[in-house]
């Protein structure tokens, strides 16, 4: 872990937070970052876009979240900065390697990775984090923003946990999950609902933000420009 807390240190760097900032947004993620699932997704076990990790895109997410969260603050917006945190951390902990990866393919198109992984993530992070869902007040907020985080783009419905009709890779942990916690699910994705697919934006500001966020990392990893995006983001400090 030790190698991977300087991984984070540099991307904390790389968007010019200083010590104090770097500190506070380490205490509000080290509980999920420590965990061996997480760590997991810190190695080349797990490719994401580009050839960066998993784990490093969710921390670029993450360290962009707090950035626009602070800049929502310092505007006297109504933030919480723990539940933007925690949706960000989240927001891809899906099951298996999704390039170059038999065992990730779907049979049918509408279960393609990109339109169930935001369920895979949920189940994952209710079972490995339980108690950041059931001692949540935002459950649902906390479900919403991590299902809808590839808006514009689609996510698989689930209509129910007795048959795996979206072909996801951890089913088998649905069983683990409160039933309240699964109509939290159901009820996020019946929202814009289209056919298999809900269309819907996150509905908390946090869920928006994170939302946001996840494309700003993906278009840095995609693209030669990330030193601009950086100063457009460290802008709120100007």
């Amino acid at each position: 872990m030790k190698d991977n807390l300087k991984i984070l240190d540099n991307i904390m760097d790389s968007y010019k937070l200083n010590n104090t900032e770097k500190e506070e947004l380490l205490s509000m993620i080290i509980n999920i970052f420590e965990h061996e699932e997480f760590q997991k997704r810190m190695t080349d076990k797990f490719l994401h876009h580009s050839n960066i990790t998993l784990g490093y895109h969710i921390l670029q997410t993450t360290t962009i979240t707090y950035i626009l969260c602070k800049k929502a603050l310092k505007n006297k917006k109504d933030i919480d900065i723990n539940l933007a945190l925690n949706i960000a951390m989240m927001h891809d902990l899906y099951t298996v390697q999704w390039r170059k990866n038999k065992i990730g393919k779907a049979k049918r198109f509408s279960n393609l990775h990109g339109f169930r992984h935001p369920i895979e993530s949920v189940v994952n992070s209710f079972n490995w984090y339980p108690d950041l869902f059931r001692n949540n007040e935002k459950s649902y907020e906390l479900i919403d923003g991590i299902i809808h985080h590839m808006y514009p783009l689609p996510v698989r419905r689930i209509d129910n946990s007795i048959y795996n009709e979206l072909e996801l890779k951890n089913f088998a942990l649905l069983k683990n999950i409160d039933r309240k916690y699964i109509d939290e699910m159901i009820k996020s994705c019946y929202r814009g609902k289209i056919g298999l697919y809900s269309f819907a934006m996150p509905y908390s500001i946090e869920g928006k933000i994170v939302s946001s966020a996840d494309k700003r990392a993906t278009f840095n990893n995609y693209n030669g420009i990330a030193n601009k995006i950086k100063k457009i983001e460290r802008g709120k400090y100007e």
